[in-house]
């Protein structure tokens, strides 16, 4: 079998937004460039329903993708918050983090992932998601409804892509699985076709 799904998630909550706190790495240090309390405790949910296998929304990842939590260049961002929230997931299926490729390298990460099969989950930055990531992934197939920006609050969405084939087109589902107390089921504000 050749099928292949995509699952695509923000990193979760950072400092500065809705939830109060400071970043912290999984040991307890303060870090600017860490998850919030909020945050880990997302990544736990996450960890929990991708890795219970329970529902066929959300497959068990056979990979998992997290951008390099250091800078692949020297005018690259980073942050550790994508390898954070993989983190619990990647443990509790005995997977390691593929942190090979970092922001500003998702061209080359597409090419890597779409010659897998299986399920890969990857944890990104969200500016690139729908900018860098869902274009290379479509080329030049277009799907109504895909975004083309991430909205700015939302840590709490799926991004699904699915292809039976290497050569077949990608099928796309928004998913919404409301985890955490103030998460939403409503699709993005801003919605265009890539």
């Amino acid at each position: 079998m050749s099928a292949l799904t995509v699952l695509l998630l923000r990193h979760a909550e950072k400092p500065g937004g809705d939830y109060p706190g400071v970043g912290r790495t999984f040991e307890g240090k303060r870090d600017d460039k860490s998850l919030i309390v909020r945050g880990w405790q997302r990544a736990g949910a996450w960890a929990a329903l991708l890795g219970s296998g329970l529902s066929a929304d959300y497959p068990l990842p056979t990979i998992i993708y997290a951008a390099r939590p250091e800078p692949v260049t020297a005018e690259a961002s980073f942050s550790h918050r994508p390898w954070e929230t993989a983190l619990p997931l990647a443990r509790r299926l005995y997977l390691d983090v593929n942190t090979r490729w970092g922001v500003g390298q998702e061209q080359a990460l597409v090419e890597e992932l779409t010659k897998l099969t299986g399920t890969v989950a990857i944890f990104w930055e969200h500016k690139a998601i729908p900018t860098q990531i869902i274009p290379a992934l479509l080329g030049s197939q277009s799907i109504p409804g895909v975004p083309a920006k991430w909205d700015s609050d939302r840590f709490d969405v799926v991004l699904r892509f699915d292809r039976a084939t290497p050569d077949a087109p990608w099928s796309y589902r928004q998913l919404s699985p409301r985890l955490l107390d103030g998460d939403s089921d409503k699709p993005f504000a801003e919605l265009r076709t890539l």
